[in-house]
């Protein structure tokens, strides 16, 4: 399989984006980006990443290579970004969370989907035989993107996540079996035909 590169430009209907690596030199403009997004964009991610001790721990495990994470770029700015979360020391060191966050005002204009499209690839690259995401059951155009990529919903937390106010949430966790998926694209050859175009 061939390794993806970076910085890769998306041409969307409104202009285009440019997904790159997210750097230590990022960490500025990402808590920008994550201090604009509302409380309950962040509600499903186990650290509140508005807060700079939890973003500067997530640029050391970027650093350390614990975590992989993308952003998306227009003019400037960052308004979208990803990261792939895995526990290699865990019981589950086949299995990866990925979590993707979106600039509200970019909304509705693919940045969202093109972003989650490039985390997905690279999880798939790295190996992992399952993926996961959760979000907050009302963030349904989010849902709609993973399910798109072959994500179903596995389970429903119930009240897992109490945002600021104190109000609970439910939590809704998607899979994806992407070992079960790979097996059935080798065994059609779709693999080895796409292996021969690269």
């Amino acid at each position: 399989m061939t390794k993806r590169s970076y910085p890769r430009r998306v041409a969307l209907e409104a202009g285009h984006v440019d997904i790159r690596p997210m750097a230590a030199a990022d960490e500025k403009a990402v808590l920008t980006f994550a201090r604009g997004l509302p409380d309950h964009d962040l509600l499903f991610l186990p650290r509140d990443i508005s807060e700079a001790k939890v973003l500067k721990a997530w640029i050391r495990e970027i650093e350390s290579g614990a975590m992989q994470s993308l952003v998306a770029v227009r003019d400037g700015a960052i308004v979208g970004c990803g990261a792939l979360a895995r526990d290699e020391l865990s019981w589950s060191p086949h299995v990866g969370e990925l979590r993707v966050l979106i600039d509200p005002k970019m909304r509705g204009q693919g940045v969202g989907r093109a972003l989650t499209q490039e985390m997905f690839a690279l999880a798939i690259e790295s190996g992992l035989e399952k993926i996961v995401a959760q979000m907050t059951v009302d963030q349904t155009a989010a849902i709609s993107v993973f399910e798109g990529l072959g994500f179903r919903a596995e389970a429903l937390l119930r009240g897992h996540v109490r945002d600021r106010s104190g109000k609970r949430h439910d939590i809704v966790v998607l899979g994806h079996d992407a070992a079960e998926v790979m097996a059935r694209m080798k065994a059609f050859g779709v693999v080895d035909a796409a292996a021969r175009k690269a």
